[in-house]
C-alpha cells in the first residue's frame, strides 16, 4: 500500500471511532419502553426504568435491569437471541426467529425526518 492509502485508512478508522464514541455517550431516554411482539402481535410493553423478569410464552425469558433489556433464556436450538448484547436505545431489537419473538426499544426521543422521498 502506498502512503496515501495508509492516510485514507487512518482517516476512516478515526471517523468510525468517533462515531462509536458519540453513539455510546448518547443518553438512554427516560421514558423508553420495551415492546414485545410474538408473531406480529403485541405481547406487552414494559418500562426500562423498572427492573423485572418477563416470561414470554414459556419459551423465552427477558430480563430488564439497569435500563437495558436482554434475553436471559430461550428454548430455541441456536440461542442467538440469548447471546445478543443488551439493548437500551430507541430502535434496537432482539429477535428470536424460531419462537417468532421480537423485543424492541420504543418511545423516548422522537426521530425527525431529514428528507422526504416519493
Amino acid at each position: 500500500m502506498k502512503r496515501n492509502d495508509w492516510i485514507l485508512a487512518g482517516i476512516i478508522i478515526v471517523i468510525a471511532g468517533l462515531f462509536i464514541i458519540v453513539q455510546s455517550l448518547l443518553p438512554t431516554s427516560s421514558n423508553a419502553s420495551v415492546e414485545i411482539t410474538i408473531d406480529g402481535n403485541l405481547y406487552g410493553s414494559f418500562t426500562l426504568l423498572e427492573e423485572q423478569t418477563i416470561d414470554i410464552n414459556d419459551s423465552n425469558t427477558l430480563i430488564i435491569e439497569e435500563n437495558t433489556a436482554r434475553m436471559l433464556d430461550a428454548d430455541c436450538p441456536d440461542q442467538l437471541c440469548v447471546h445478543q448484547k443488551a439493548i437500551s436505545r430507541d430502535g434496537e431489537s432482539i429477535i428470536c426467529l424460531p419462537n417468532k419473538v421480537v423485543v424492541s426499544i420504543a418511545g423516548g426521543e422522537e426521530m425527525e425526518l431529514d428528507a422526504v422521498t416519493n
